[in-house]
């Protein structure tokens, strides 16, 4: 299982985003550009002293991460134009997850790219959740439907 960030806006999300995969032992494909500088403090503040226990792997761009990545894991883009609820979805121990800019989602090229497009359900009217919470959530139930949860 894997966690991968599409060019995120706010160094927050991404910090709380890579303490959540250092905690749960989960690997993060970082895709640039990023909104922010890597060294920005309110990214380490999300962060805390989690970093030092990520497995991260920075790409230059799109295309450097598709050149990277392995052939074998699907690429389950987490969207709010999602064709699947998360609760009907059945993940695999070799997914990457992939969370969109803050601002912006994904572009077109990268929703075609996709094996599945997953939706978070939410009441009428609600937009969005969060991209750290969505990361969360979607994370969650992945390692608990894989059992690839850490063990205590």
């Amino acid at each position: 299982m894997r966690l991968a960030l599409f060019e995120p806006d706010i160094p927050q999300n991404t910090g709380a985003l890579l303490r959540l995969a250092a905690c749960f032992g989960v690997a993060v494909d970082l895709i640039e550009p990023c909104g922010f500088l890597l060294e920005d403090r309110r990214l380490k503040r999300a962060t805390l002293d989690y970093a030092a226990d990520l497995v991260l792997c920075r790409h230059t761009s799109w295309e450097a991460f598709r050149a990277r990545r392995d052939p074998q894991s699907r690429l389950i883009l987490m969207t709010t134009m999602g064709s699947v609820p998360l609760h009907r979805f059945t993940f695999a121990a070799a997914d990457t997850i992939l969370l969109g800019r803050e601002s912006a989602g994904v572009p077109e090229y990268v929703h075609r790219f996709a094996a599945a497009r997953v939706v978070i359900p939410l009441r009428p009217g609600a937009r969005s959740l969060n991209v750290a919470l969505a990361g969360a959530i979607a994370l969650a139930e992945a390692l608990r439907q894989t059992a690839l949860f850490p063990q205590p």
